[in-house]
């Protein structure tokens, strides 16, 4: 199953609150009011894209241990997600799937990480959970995310419908403000530019890992 028809069919059985999902219906509106105003926001198109250059980062996996892009990209392609965290189901979904393709995409020669706010214990509760056999990187105050052009800040309707569902992302993150970024996928070539990239201000929507693979394919070759 494609990865949007798994994310259509868990954000179908949350909304009539099949269990174990949440069963309250006002959440709903809530959501889609934040989600709304964030695409009419425009900062989507403002994120980091193809053909720009990719900024640079240096951030702590889940084993505490320093990961460097510019290290990474020394041996080829990188595949990088932007990860909003653990509590978050439709990311989770996305990180299996993109660790379903993972021999493939690493036959390509590329390499993986994703990048999220929360802190290293979260992440190593990420990768134990997800089974995931790439690292989770702490973007410590969201400032590899800034970077990119994908943190926002949540509006105050919606920090406080987090607080009612116990979302407490100053505990997740270690970090006073409730930010978040935005969900995105990015390949980027040995050379730092951006061969590819999927910014969702929509966080239930997310396009397929197959869809790097073209990129992928092409990218190889430059290395």
């Amino acid at each position: 199953m494609a990865l949007q028809d798994r994310l259509d069919a868990f954000k179908l059985e949350f909304k009539v609150g099949k269990p174990p999902y949440y069963a309250s219906p006002d959440i709903h509106p809530i959501m889609e009011r934040a989600t709304a105003e964030l695409i009419a926001s425009g900062q989507a198109a403002r994120a980091i894209k193809a053909g720009e250059r990719a900024p640079q980062f240096t951030l702590k996996d889940q084993s505490e241990s320093e990961v460097s892009s510019v290290d990474l990209l020394a041996q080829g392609p990188l595949v990088v997600t932007f990860y909003r965290g653990i509590w978050c189901p439709y990311c989770n979904m996305e990180l299996q799937a993109i660790n379903e393709v993972l021999p493939q995409i690493r036959a390509y020669g590329a390499n993986v990480v994703a990048i999220s706010p929360q802190t290293s214990a979260n992440s190593r509760k990420t990768v134990r959970e997800n089974k995931l056999a790439f690292p989770v990187l702490s973007d410590v105050n969201g400032e590899t995310s800034a970077a990119f052009g994908l943190r926002f800040p949540l509006p105050d309707y919606l920090v406080d419908l987090y607080r009612r569902l116990r979302n407490d992302l100053p505990a997740f993150n270690n970090d006073p403000g409730w930010t978040l970024p935005m969900p995105a996928r990015y390949v980027i070539g040995h050379d730092g530019i951006v061969l590819y990239s999927e910014v969702h201000p929509d966080y239930a929507f997310r396009s397929d890992p197959g869809d790097m693979f073209a990129v992928l394919e092409k990218a190889i070759v430059k290395v």
